[in-house]
């Protein structure tokens, strides 16, 4: 049982960081002041620039959620087409890590060329950065069934996809919440980093990553201070919705829940 001290230590750490903050911007001097905001500034920024960052986490938000959401549909098909032979696996895993490995910096102008910028590109961005994980712990749970209960299965003369569908699906769900708690982090970064690098701001859709860009041309602090905590709460949002899905789906059964509810 937390007592009322342990319940408001966030927000007496909250309450310290802004007092650190406000301490850090009176001791800069006054030629730099500028560099650092104090919080009052960030929060009359939201004010001024309100409309503007609105839309930008639309925006982003939209990258996020498609490229997330085709990562978690491309990748449980691909994980399961890899469960079925270790010949697969071996023959497309490879070829996953090179996608992995390589670097969404020499990836964007490609996709720019390809695709054009803006909402497509960011879209296409967070799908890599999303897949790989996704894939990796889908597959893994896939192929980590319990054997007693597969070889039970096939002595009941199950078929195949009856394995699948009724063992190895349910039993993969773990690993597969935690493959989306992953991708549930990258995404809103990835659609931020993609948004950056292959954004535009053509008909409103440029998102916090464009932003981002115009606030610092611009020399913009306190607004590109509030940007930066609007996507982080765009972030937490985002994390906090996956992280309850998985709630959702494995607090009745999953020992992980059932017993952290006990």
């Amino acid at each position: 049982m937390k007592s009322t001290f342990d319940r408001m230590l966030p927000v007496i750490s909250g309450v310290s960081l802004i007092g650190a903050w406000y301490a850090a911007h009176l001791a800069l001097g006054e030629e730099q002041k500028f560099l650092l905001p104090p919080p009052h500034e960030v929060a009359l920024a939201f004010r001024d620039h309100g409309p503007a960052i609105w839309r930008a986490v639309q925006n982003t938000a939209v990258g996020a959620f498609s490229g997330f959401a085709f990562a978690v549909a491309l990748s449980f098909i691909l994980a399961l087409v890899l469960s079925l032979s270790p010949r697969v696996r071996t023959g497309f895993y490879p070829y996953l890590m090179v996608l992995q490995m390589t670097p969404i910096v020499v990836l964007a102008p490609i996709l720019i060329l390809w695709v054009g910028p803006g909402l497509k590109s960011v879209i296409i961005i967070t799908f890599l950065i999303c897949f790989f994980p996704m894939v990796v712990n889908t597959t893994q749970g896939l192929i980590s069934t319990d054997r007693n209960l597969v070889d039970f299965f096939r002595m009941c003369k199950a078929t195949k996809r009856q394995e699948i569908l009724m063992l190895r699906v349910p039993a993969a769900l773990p690993y597969f919440f935690t493959g989306l708690r992953i991708a549930g982090t990258l995404a809103p970064i990835g659609a931020i980093v993609g948004d950056f690098y292959a954004g535009n701001s053509s008909g409103g859709g440029g998102g916090l990553g464009f932003l981002t860009i115009v606030f610092s041309s611009q020399f913009k602090m306190s607004a590109l201070f509030a940007t930066a905590v609007t996507s982080c709460a765009m972030g937490f949002i985002f994390v906090g919705a996956v992280i309850s899905t998985s709630w959702w789906a494995l607090h009745r059964w999953h020992d992980s829940y059932s017993k952290a509810d006990n």
